[in-house]
């Protein structure tokens, strides 16, 4: 059975030796590569492979952030990170049962981590249990969000926090409205409450995510609630309930 692999690096010469290396596994096909956590978003998402080789420390997204930018819906690949990290650091990665080697890679020990693989994907029942333990320490490696990944057009791209107005669900999906663009994100409400910095972030309802930095004006409603009006081309309203509104008054230093 052909595995369908790619190859995620960011150092041209990593990748090209990774791919002589499997080239003696007939039964690997690499089928992509990507030199940045971005584009192994999209690659991902668009090929479905049943493995990914992934460099863990890169520019923008790192490995464990590309990881976190899939939809937690959708099947995940099997993962072998492939790592310059300390001996301190692999013993985390031994603890969560998730596959690594250590760069430069080794002949044999890469084929130890296929012939682990083979195991997986030929069992569906311990590839899922695999997957899950992937994603709780995907989770864990990289629980605080330093920029949200995006959809527009088709295309994919990273979006600094500090340009957010708010999120919010529309139509069952969550979208992420900066001062100019609206963007969908593949990320649930309850996620980004629990990931993104508070403040400035806060929930504003069970809909919306507010980034405080980015209201321009409080207008006063009834029984003590208020509208925000944010900083985005639309002058957006964002109604702030009566429960919530000492909070924000705080936050805020009204």
């Amino acid at each position: 059975m052909a595995v369908k692999t790619i190859i995620v690096d960011d150092e041209a010469s990593a990748r090209s030796r990774l791919r002589k290396l499997l080239a003696a596994f007939p039964e690997i096909n690499v089928v992509g590569q990507a030199h940045n956590g971005l584009e192994a978003v999209s690659l991902i998402r668009e090929i479905h492979p049943d493995l990914v080789f992934m460099d863990v420390q890169m520019p923008g997204l790192d490995g464990f952030e590309v990881l976190r930018s899939l939809p937690t819906v959708a099947a995940w690949p099997l993962v072998i990170f492939a790592t310059a990290f300390d001996q301190y650091a692999l013993a985390a990665f031994d603890a969560n049962a998730v596959g690594y080697l250590l760069k430069p890679i080794n002949r044999n020990k890469l084929r130890a981590a296929l012939d682990r693989a083979s195991q997986l994907i030929t069992n569906p029942q311990r590839a899922a249990k695999e997957a899950t333990r992937l994603r709780e320490f995907a989770t864990e490696a990289s629980k605080d969000l330093r920029q949200i990944v995006a959809q527009v057009r088709g295309r994919y791209l990273l979006i600094p926090l500090e340009d957010v107005c708010f999120f919010r669900m529309e139509d069952g999906l969550t979208k992420a409205k900066t001062e100019t663009a609206l963007y969908r994100v593949d990320y649930s409400l309850a996620e980004l409450d629990e990931r993104l910095p508070d403040p400035p972030f806060f929930r504003a309802h069970r809909s919306t995510i507010v980034n405080l930095q980015k209201v321009k004006e409080i207008a006063p409603m009834f029984k003590g609630a208020f509208v925000l009006i944010m900083k985005d081309r639309e002058a957006s309203e964002i109604q702030v309930s009566e429960r919530h509104s000492k909070y924000v008054r705080e936050l805020l230093k009204m």
